[in-house]
């Protein structure tokens, strides 16, 4: 049990923030011997839903399978990133098969997909045919949007306003500018955050955008990313009225079971608490919006 106290307001006890990971990479190879143990950790942190996404073909079609053995805990999302986007254009067969999957009701949303301006990966010509591809089969099956995008927020969304009947787009693991986030939410699309938090040393970044209040709470939403973005709660950038918002029982996890070489969606809890430190909210209140943001965008009822 935990008790809250904020300003003047009445003790608040809560036994575990509830929170929904937006994204963690558990088809990785990383969690291949202990991922049953890593499902648990996450929801006795308080972790009770997971998103898990695919990047490729393949790996769709392996966060669907996992989805199908861990019910009501993991929901998998299809998507094609950029960097992968030339495999469908040499195998057309790959586009049928990603669709029979982005199809399935386990999967709620159609994602990461984008562009990425490093065109020595992957022809930009290419990305945008294969983006447009899945924007477009997402308003077809009334999927939620998965964007990840690095430095191409214009192309992004002059490619989602060809559309009339667009369904709701997520920008994940957002670490772009202020700038950046008001046109992603003047354009009604939500925003997830993870770990970055504790890497952003902008004057004008994430950390900013939370103090400033910015980010209305009714388009945020929380993930892992993990194995990646371990958030770094020592990190020197990182200021000590954040720091010291985080529960003992958040960090317990954190230290305990995440590393800068494999994150666990346990961290999540100690992100919400960050959150709500920078933007000086009760860490219940952030874990309840997001919550609740991803249970109605994804579908999750259960």
């Amino acid at each position: 049990m935990t008790t809250i106290i904020f300003d003047d307001e009445e003790p608040i006890e809560i036994e575990n923030l509830i929170i929904i990971d937006a994204g963690a990479n558990l088809t990785n190879k990383k969690y291949t011997r202990d991922l049953e143990l890593v499902i648990k950790r996450a929801t006795e942190s308080g972790v009770k839903k997971i998103m898990v996404p695919g990047n490729s073909v393949r790996s769709s079609k392996e966060a669907l399978r996992l989805s199908r053995i861990y019910p009501d805990i993991i929901y998998s999302t299809a998507g094609i990133h950029p960097h992968d986007s030339k495999s469908v254009i040499e195998t057309p067969s790959l586009w049928d098969e990603f669709e029979e999957i982005a199809k399935s009701p386990e999967c709620v949303a159609i994602g990461p997909c984008g562009l990425d301006i490093r065109t020595e990966i992957t022809n930009y010509d290419i990305q945008k045919q294969i983006f447009e591809k899945q924007v477009t089969l997402a308003c077809s099956l009334n999927k939620p949007i998965i964007i990840q995008e690095r430095s191409t927020q214009s192309d992004i969304l002059e490619i989602l306003g060809k559309y009339t009947n667009l369904p709701s787009v997520i920008v994940r693991g957002f670490m772009g500018t202020m700038d950046e986030a008001v046109k992603y939410i003047n354009n009604n699309c939500f925003l997830s955050l993870n770990g970055y938090l504790c890497k952003d040393k902008s004057d004008v970044g994430v950390r900013k955008l939370l103090e400033d209040g910015v980010i209305p709470l009714q388009k945020l939403l929380v993930e892992s990313d993990a194995p990646f973005m371990f958030p770094n709660t020592r990190a020197s950038k990182l200021p000590q009225h954040v720091k010291s918002g985080i529960s003992e029982r958040s960090l317990l996890y954190l230290n305990r079971y995440c590393t800068f070489q494999r994150n666990e969606p346990c961290c999540l809890p100690s992100i919400v608490e960050m959150i709500a430190a920078f933007m000086k909210k009760p860490p219940h209140e952030i874990a309840l919006a997001t919550a609740f943001n991803s249970l109605k965008l994804f579908g999750l009822t259960n």
